[in-house]
């Protein structure tokens, strides 16, 4: 049996000290998971009292690359990027979830921008809704928005 899981507590003190903008880069693929996903990203997000913008991309593939435009912008202290790649039965899944990944990685390596990876990546749709609970349960959304206020604090 697994022990349950512990949310990350956020540094809010420091969120009230300096205020923070946030923005969300979140795939239409999967949108049933990515909406729970981004409500649970919202929550988190509210209750830090951090202001949110929102963009949209096709995939998981194309996160990095409009992850990289809005840290470029300098509109935003942290990102969090949100989607879901479900395995199916070629090495697409591989190709996604190893793209967005590093490309995520290296955006927020070479941008000095921090970047909550809300990226699911999952053998089954029923393993993404277990991952993306509404209040009160787990959902990545809330965990990568809370890690993303935790390093723009540090920044």
């Amino acid at each position: 049996m697994t022990a349950p899981h512990a949310k990350p507590t956020s540094t809010s003190r420091a969120v009230q000290d300096r205020p923070l903008s946030v923005g969300i880069v979140r795939a239409t693929w999967n949108t049933d998971i990515v909406e729970r996903l981004a409500a649970g990203a919202h929550r988190a997000l509210d209750d830090l009292g951090v202001s949110v913008r929102e963009w949209t991309v096709a995939g998981a593939f194309e996160l990095p690359f409009a992850a990289s435009v809005v840290a470029r912008s300098g509109d935003v202290d942290a990102i969090v990027v949100l989607g879901c790649v479900i395995r199916g039965e070629t090495t697409h899944y591989e190709l996604v979830a190893d793209g967005c990944a590093s490309g995520v990685m290296r955006v927020q390596l070479d941008t000095h921008v921090p970047i909550g990876f809300g990226v699911l990546t999952v053998e089954d749709h029923d393993q993404a809704l277990v991952r993306s609970g509404g209040p009160g349960e787990h959902n990545v959304g809330d965990d990568a928005a809370r890690a993303a206020v935790d390093l723009a604090v540090l920044t």
